[in-house]
């Protein structure tokens, strides 16, 4: 029998600015709740609300969880392979 495999999840990077707020993070709570956000997003990168924007720059979307109280601003790549972060709220 076939093993089964799951939607494949797109790959998660970080702007430099990104990069630079995490690693201020200390708290395993905050990490722990960056995680949960990240996994949502890379499983569903449609999932935050798209952004205004003009055409010279990416499409970014918000992905806020009021529960874990995370907020990312984030573009996808064309084929959505890729997320990229380029910004983190805890």
């Amino acid at each position: 029998m076939p093993h089964q495999h799951g939607p494949r999840r797109a790959r998660i990077v970080f702007s430099d600015a990104a990069a630079k707020q995490l690693e201020t993070i200390t708290s395993e709570a905050e990490l722990h709740a960056l995680d949960r956000a990240l996994v949502v997003v890379s499983v569903d990168p449609t999932i935050g609300e798209p952004l205004p924007a003009n055409s010279t720059d990416p499409k970014l979307r918000q992905y806020t969880d009021d529960v874990e109280r995370v907020r990312l601003l984030y573009w996808v790549t064309a084929l959505r392979t890729v997320v990229v972060v380029a910004y983190i709220e805890l």
